[in-house]
């Protein structure tokens, strides 16, 4: 549902996290009647509202009340809000539109978007692209990233002008609810995630999907070709493809791929060295592959190779992403609290050859850990699980065996107990990894506040 003109518009925004507070921002400036509706008390939300004195914003807390629909043209859901919630269900079976920030952002955006979306890598990848863009853009030129990244783009829509460039990074709860495409869009991978939310990979995967489903002809879609969930799409896009893998393309294809310690860009038939693979400074084959991704999609949207270089050259990551902590009794500490899913955090053990003692745990997503616990058999020393999950982890890995790994296995109720207890597991030239494979509402508001905790406790150590 597109609109141009909010005035007097009657907005119900579900859920005032960050992207409701924006979003109702943004609408209040553009004239509409916002109503910002959280189940938490107005005790807890006493900061937010503070915040939003300067606008006209109504606020209705401590529930979600089915007559906030009887004066309401449109609702928007912020990512966290389920699909299933009474409220969300009245509103469809009473036929009102549905919305949210992306979306209203995509409607209202004046400039090309470059969108990137996957089941895992996505940030690291945003984050790439986004040096990228900053790199190659010249004055009065502007390049913005955000979204499900950093700051809701929605909040700063009125500043940018038609010659800029945005880097937008996309979540599957994001794109439930789009009906417009950006002129650049990446799908990195779809893998199992979020079933919680979704109920079923093809209700995943079709979220996912979207990123490219309102595509013209002249827009770009760009898909990791060694992942069959995202290489399942290339039927479906409407403009021009482009791929990345490690493994070389056929010859009529364009795309990156790798080769001799070197990345490659192939198009018009022709081969391209971009750099060397030393140049990448992040740890891992995912994020190998998160490099192959980011240079396809900067030549996607037109940046030079000059640009793509700088992007990658003195990148070390992102917080929270196998994120170096500190040194402590000659053991490294590495903060992976972005790890919400058990592939995730498979990648992570893969990019260690040290010894490992892996922290896992939070709440499970309802994906599989089968896979995970069979690799943790292979490569991880010691292992200690957390919260709500730890009965699914521990009942997936099976009762330990002398002399086969993991060494030893235990169970704390929280994650400050288990950095103790990884503490006295570790010995000198071990890794401690925190990856964790599940969600941190369990125990913190999302998996930044996490990485935050666990990096203060690491630093209490001694």
């Amino acid at each position: 549902m597109m609109m141009n003109d909010w005035t007097n518009r009657r907005i119900l925004i579900l859920g005032a996290a960050r992207q409701g507070l924006a979003l109702g921002r943004y609408l209040d400036r553009m004239g509409a009647r916002v109503t910002l509706n959280d189940q938490r008390s107005e005790a807890q939300m006493l900061a937010s509202m503070e915040g939003m004195a300067d606008t006209g914003v109504r606020w209705a807390l401590g529930g979600h009340p089915l007559e906030l629909l009887d004066q309401t043209d449109l609702v928007c859901l912020s990512g966290g809000v389920p699909l299933d919630l009474p409220i969300v269900v009245e509103a469809q079976r009473r036929g009102i539109p549905l919305s949210n920030d992306s979306q209203i952002f995509m409607d209202a955006v004046p400039c090309r978007v470059v969108g990137i979306t996957g089941s895992a890598g996505k940030t690291t990848t945003t984050t790439l692209v986004a040096r990228m863009a900053q790199a190659a853009v010249r004055e009065p030129q502007h390049a913005w990233v955000g979204g499900n990244i950093g700051q809701p783009l929605i909040d700063l829509v009125d500043q940018m002008k038609p010659e800029d460039v945005v880097i937008l990074e996309l979540s599957s709860f994001q794109l439930e609810q789009m009906t417009r495409s950006p002129q650049v869009g990446a799908v990195l991978n779809i893998t199992p995630n979020h079933l919680d939310r979704h109920g079923t990979l093809e209700a995943y995967a079709a979220a996912k999907g979207r990123i490219l489903a309102f595509q013209k002809p002249e827009d770009i879609a760009i898909l990791g070709r060694e992942d069959p969930g995202a290489w399942a799409l290339a039927g479906q896009v409407r403009g021009k493809l482009v791929s990345f893998g490690f493994e070389r393309l056929a010859p009529d294809q364009t795309g990156t791929f790798e080769r001799d310690g070197r990345i490659w860009l192939q198009a018009n038939g022709k081969a391209v060295e971009l750099m060397p693979v030393d140049l990448i400074r992040l740890r891992g084959m995912h994020n190998r592959m998160n490099v192959l991704a980011a240079c396809a999609i900067a030549y996607a949207a037109g940046f030079p190779v000059e640009a793509m270089i700088a992007g990658v050259s003195g990148f070390a990551g992102v917080a929270h992403r196998l994120e170096f902590v500190r040194m402590v009794n000659g053991a490294a500490w590495y903060n992976d609290s972005i790890a919400t899913a058990p592939e995730r955090t498979a990648a992570a053990v893969r990019a260690f050859s040290e010894p490992l003692v892996l922290l896992l745990g939070g709440r499970d997503k309802k994906l599989p850990w089968e896979g995970l616990a069979a690799l943790i058999h292979e490569r991880v020393d010691h292992v200690v699980v957390f919260g709500e999950a730890a009965p699914k982890i521990l009942a997936a890995l099976g009762e330990t065996q002398p002399g086969q790994r993991p060494y030893t296995l235990e169970q704390c109720p929280g994650l400050q107990e288990a950095v103790q207890a990884a503490a006295r597991a570790a010995s000198a030239g071990d890794v401690v990894l925190l990856s964790p494979g599940g969600t941190s509402f369990d125990q913190f508001r999302d998996f930044e506040e996490r990485g935050e905790e666990f990096r203060k406790w690491v630093n209490q150590l001694s």
